[in-house]
């Protein structure tokens, strides 16, 4: 799914429709590997994304750029050590969570990261409009 940072959604989507059946059918333990929650908002000079990821270590992270699509990955391992008992309820899982945006707009090479208390935050700078340059030739 591509989510452009700077054009306007409306809270209720097809998609939200169909978590929402989804949701209805299957329960919360039958649904898909959920996708991490973020904000994006425009700071003026650049957007800020923010992605919830908690329980995931720095490592656990990548940041992906290619063609003008930023795609974050973060993958939980599960633990190999023998378990004694059995779950009454188990909620967390593991496996891979990814998700990507559009960076139209954006300038690449300036995007920043940090990670801490379970949010990534991405600076991602505007890229700025090029205006054409005159100069003066002189004559010989």
């Amino acid at each position: 799914m591509y989510m452009i940072p700077y054009s306007s959604r409306s809270s209720s989507s097809l998609m939200d429709l169909f978590d929402e059946f989804e949701r209805s059918v299957f329960g919360e333990s039958g649904r898909r590997t959920p996708i991490f929650s973020t904000d994006i908002r425009d700071e003026g000079d650049h957007y800020l994304l923010q992605a919830e990821l908690p329980g995931f270590r720095k490592e656990d992270i990548d940041l992906d750029v290619k063609d003008n699509v930023l795609t974050i990955t973060a993958q939980h391992q599960e633990e190999n050590e023998a378990k004694t008992g059995s779950y009454l309820c188990k909620e967390r899982r593991s496996g891979s969570f990814s998700r990507s945006f559009n960076l139209e707009g954006i300038q690449e090479d300036g995007i920043t990261a940090a990670y801490q208390n379970g949010v990534l935050e991405l600076a991602m700078p505007k890229r700025q409009e090029v205006l054409p340059q005159s100069r003066k030739i002189a004559i010989q």
